[in-house]
C-alpha cells in the first residue's frame, strides 16, 4: 500500500479527541461512464447522483480494543484496521454499523462504508485528512469519483476520470438535482452485480469502447444532461441518460449477459418506461435498476400500475426516492446520550 503520511493536509495525532462520532453517508446511483476508450489521455469519467433514502450509518466511540458490530462488520473491520495502522494510531475503537447499503447492488456499498468508517475514525482521533485521501488509502475511487463526490457535496456529479497523475477522479461538475423529481429503484436480491477481482478482470478483458461512442456520450453529458438539470427539463434529462445507459449496457453486455444484469430488472424498467418514466437504466453493474419521474405522484402511480400488470415480478423490491443534494452528515459529541442519537435521521432498511 502506498504510504501517504507525508502528503500535505495529513497529520498524525494520538489519543481520542471525541467520545463519539456518527457518520451518515448516502447511497449513490452510478449512471454511466463517459470514456471507456481511454486513448485520448483520460479514462473513465462518470456521472451519478446521491440518493436520500438509502445509506450507511456508522457510530464510532472510544473502546479498549477494536469492536465492530452490525451489517458489513467484516468489511468495516478491514477498513478500520488499515486506517488505524496507516496513521499509527494505537488503542481500540467501537464501531457500530447502524445501517448499510445492500452489497453488490450497484449502489456504492463499499465506497460509502469505507468513507464513513474512515471519516468517523479521523474525527474520533483528531486526524487531519481529506475524504480524497481516505478514499485513496482504502482503495476506493479507482475508476469512479461519484461516491466520493456525493459524500462531500451531494447532488448530481460528473467526475473527470483518471489521467496520468490522478489520485482519485476529480469532481468537475456538481449540480442541484431538482427537488420534485423522483427515482424508482427496482432491486433484485436474487442477483448480484460484479465487484472485486471479477470486476477488475472484466475491465481488463473488455474491448475498448469505440472512440465515436465515447464522443457521443461526452456530447450527451455536456449538451443534454447538464443543461437539462440547469433548466429542470426532466424529459431531456431522461432521454439523454437513457441513451447513455444503452451505450454503456451494450459495452458491458458480454460480461453481464445483456444491457441489464438481471432479466427481471430489464422487464421492470421497460414497463416503468411504458408507464411514463422519462428515463431508465441500471446503476453501475446492477442489479439495481432505476426509472426517472417528474413527480412523486407519477412515480407511485407507475409502480402500482407495473406491479399490477406484472405479478411475476412480485419478488422485486421497489423504492421511490429523492435525489440528495446534501453531503454526508457528521455528528460529533463528548457523550453518547440516547437523545443525541435519536435526533439524527436514520436511513431506510431494505
Amino acid at each position: 500500500m502506498t504510504d501517504r503520511q507525508d502528503q500535505p493536509g495529513i497529520s498524525r495525532q494520538q489519543g481520542i479527541s471525541r467520545q463519539h462520532v456518527r457518520v451518515l453517508a448516502p447511497a449513490r446511483l452510478h449512471l454511466g461512464f463517459v470514456d471507456l476508450n481511454g486513448s485520448q489521455g483520460r479514462h473513465f469519467g462518470s456521472l451519478g447522483l446521491g440518493i436520500e433514502e438509502l445509506g450507511v450509518e456508522v457510530v464510532a466511540s472510544a473502546a479498549e480494543r477494536l469492536e465492530i458490530a452490525g451489517p458489513a462488520a467484516a468489511r468495516a473491520a478491514d477498513y478500520a484496521q488499515r486506517f488505524l495502522q496507516h496513521h499509527g494510531l494505537s488503542g481500540g475503537v467501537k464501531l457500530s454499523i447502524e445501517s448499510a447499503i445492500p452489497a453488490h447492488s450497484g449502489l456504492g456499498s463499499g465506497t460509502q462504508l469505507a468513507l464513513a468508517v474512515g471519516k468517523a475514525l479521523a474525527e474520533l482521533h483528531g486526524v487531519d485528512t481529506s475524504i480524497q485521501a481516505i478514499a485513496a488509502l482504502l482503495d476506493r475511487g479507482n475508476r469512479s469519483g461519484i461516491g466520493i463526490g456525493t459524500f462531500t457535496s451531494g447532488g448530481f456529479i460528473v467526475d473527470g476520470g483518471r489521467g496520468g497523475n490522478t489520485l482519485v477522479p476529480p469532481v468537475i461538475s456538481r449540480q442541484h438535482f431538482p427537488d420534485a423529481w423522483r427515482l424508482v429503484l427496482v432491486m433484485d436480491r436474487s442477483s448480484h452485480g460484479i465487484s472485486g477481482t471479477p470486476e477488475r478482470e472484466a475491465f481488463a478483458n473488455l474491448t475498448p469502447m469505440p472512440i465515436s461512442t465515447a464522443e457521443r456520450i461526452s456530447w450527451l453529458v455536456l449538451m443534454q444532461v447538464l443543461p437539462a438539470l440547469a433548466e429542470t427539463d426532466c424529459a431531456l434529462f431522461g432521454r439523454a441518460v437513457t441513451e447513455i445507459q444503452q451505450h454503456i449496457g451494450d459495452h458491458f453486455a458480454p460480461v453481464q449477459g445483456g444491457r441489464y444484469t438481471s432479466p427481471d430488472i430489464a422487464r421492470a424498467t421497460a414497463a416503468l418506461q411504458s408507464a411514463g418514466a422519462y428515463g431508465i437504466g441500471q446503476s453501475s453493474w446492477g442489479p439495481t435498476g432505476f426509472a426517472l419521474f417528474a413527480s412523486e405522484t407519477a412515480a407511485h402511480q407507475a409502480v402500482r400500475e407495473v406491479r399490477e400488470q406484472l405479478p411475476a415480478l412480485a419478488q422485486l423490491e421497489w423504492l421511490v426516492c429523492r435525489g440528495r443534494n446534501q453531503p454526508a452528515e457528521v455528528e460529533t459529541g463528548m457523550n453518547q446520550s440516547t437523545d443525541a442519537q435519536t435526533q439524527v435521521r436514520r436511513f431506510r432498511t431494505v
